[in-house]
């Protein structure tokens, strides 16, 4: 199973590189953000709960997350993997996570990270604001909150990562192809090699 996680501040490109890493690999998407705005378009307690942290620029408790990531999980038991948009966030969360992905027989294969400096990501959330609705989009200062956050907690992260030896950081400014390029081959890298009898049964196959 080939689980991605994908990092980096609001504003450096994950939404659009999962959904073109989705396609290509047929994974699940898992973002955090998507399952909690769907919580607060529901207006259950745990939306409106989510919903005055996320306004506020804030993190959801974990275990609030964990357990969604669990019931995803167990709703999606044939998939060919999952990309994690958005989590962890903290390093207890990544423990968490590998935890969790242990009992269901897996494992994380690796963190991709968009690196992008702080103007540009006021820039393009600022932008984003427009149209997205959401209010911690369309306010500097809770941009900029946002991005400190990620810096003083989320970012620690890497290092978490960077000590399995799945760390892997790209440059989030570009071309939406070139970087996808980019992670598609640092992904490919990650997969095994297939073995002389799969490859003796593809052969056998394409004969």
């Amino acid at each position: 199973m080939l689980n991605i996680v994908l990092f980096g501040p609001p504003g450096a490109g994950k939404g659009t590189q999962s959904q073109k890493l989705i396609a290509r690999y047929n994974l699940v998407h898992l973002s955090t953000g998507d399952l909690l705005r769907a919580q607060i378009a529901q207006g259950t307690e745990l939306g409106l709960r989510a919903k005055k942290l996320m306004d506020e620029g804030l993190l959801v408790p974990d275990e609030v997350v964990i357990g969604m990531i669990n019931s995803a999980l167990n709703d999606n038991k044939q998939a060919a993997g999952f990309i994690f948009d958005g989590f962890p966030r903290t390093v207890p969360q990544a423990a968490s996570l590998d935890a969790l992905l242990s009992q269901h027989d897996t494992k994380v294969s690796c963190m991709v990270a968009l690196e992008v400096a702080e103007e540009e990501l006021v820039t393009r959330l600022l932008e984003r604001g427009k149209t997205s609705g959401r209010p911690d989009d369309q306010n500097e200062e809770k941009i900029r909150k946002r991005v400190t956050v990620y810096n003083t907690e989320t970012a620690q992260v890497a290092g978490y990562y960077a000590q399995q030896q799945k760390f892997h950081a790209l440059n989030g400014i570009g071309a939406i192809d070139d970087i996808f390029g980019q992670i598609c081959g640092i992904i490919d890298r990650q997969q095994p090699a297939p073995s002389e009898s799969s490859r003796q049964a593809t052969d056998e196959v394409k004969a």
